[in-house]
């Protein structure tokens, strides 16, 4: 029996190819489900949870239908990056979108000077995105602003670094595994390295390879989407709450909070956390609730 758009929901995991925004990989899998569900059916919503650099390729998670109230729990998780930079050079936006400048006589640095200056960049670190981001200003875009040769003000942030693993070094090429947390922009951080350093770097290349439990070796190629094999291409919806805590209750547990209606805590085993993901007998993740006092509060109810 063909599953109703209504009922179709889960996380698609796609290997964004270069020089696509993840917009572009949004609209490849808005025209897969028409393909799937023709007019005049309404189509599930579909849209991706962090944003990568139109030259960056990797992890680009996509929420259909129920999986699109899940991409702020795809934001807490943690990211990881494969980045290259070369050092002595710079350029306006950070990497190879805009001409390179050559700087004179840049120093020869050795391996331990480099790791040592990355792990000064561990922990929550202040940021100022680059001008050619996807930052928004007073509603409009960064990098808008920077095609028209508007400068503007970019607010800074503070984003969450947990490691920074120096993978090669051939001089003036480096490349870095950085596990950290959403928000943080990559190019940026290769620049403030190279500060650290006494040099510049603009960024070469950038591949995500983990969000999360989703990996670069479960995604699956643009190319690969099909309306056929669409369902079996989803990944379960539980697996974007996987940091959250696990309630799983019996059906006569969930039903009251599909319906609205607050479970005791005491009606489940006591739990230190706030915000709980809700699982039935078969793993399906139905809910999500929020404790307030000794209740658990329907929050987001997801079937």
């Amino acid at each position: 029996m063909a599953t109703e758009p209504a009922a179709l929901g889960g996380l698609l995991n796609i290997n964004k190819p270069p020089a696509m925004t993840s917009r572009d990989v949004v609209n490849c899998v808005v025209r897969v489900l028409r393909e799937r569900f023709p007019k005049p059916i309404k189509l599930p919503k579909a849209g991706h949870a962090g944003t990568l650099d139109p030259m960056a390729t990797g992890v680009l998670i996509v929420g259909v239908g129920a999986g699109v109230r899940l991409v702020p729990y795809l934001h807490q998780q943690s990211k990881v990056y494969e980045a290259t930079f070369r050092f002595g050079q710079s350029s306006v936006s950070g990497d190879l979108e805009t001409p390179l400048v050559d700087h004179p006589d840049p120093p020869r640095l050795e391996r331990q000077a480099i790791e040592a200056a990355a792990a000064k960049l561990i922990g929550q670190i202040t940021q100022i995105p680059p001008a050619h981001s996807a930052v928004k200003i007073n509603g409009r875009r960064a990098y808008q602003f920077a095609h028209r040769g508007i400068e503007v003000e970019v607010p800074s942030r503070v984003v969450q670094i947990d490691e920074i693993v120096l993978r090669r070094y051939e001089y003036p090429e480096i490349e870095l595994s950085i596990r950290c947390g959403t928000g943080t922009y990559i190019r940026t951080l290769g620049i403030d390295l190279a500060k650290l350093c006494g040099t510049t770097a603009v960024m070469t290349q950038l591949v995500r390879t983990a969000i999360g439990d989703f990996s670069l070796a479960d995604a699956i190629e643009l190319d690969q989407l099909a309306a056929e094999s669409l369902e079996d291409q989803l990944q379960p919806l539980a697996k974007g709450v996987s940091h959250l805590t696990q309630l799983q209750l019996a059906e006569a547990q969930i039903q009251p909070l599909v319906n609205g209606i607050k479970l005791h805590v005491e009606a489940v085993e006591p739990q230190i956390a706030d915000e709980a993901a809700v699982l039935d007998g078969a793993g399906k993740l139905r809910a999500i609730v929020q404790r307030r006092g000794n209740q658990w509060c329907p929050y987001r109810v997801l079937g």
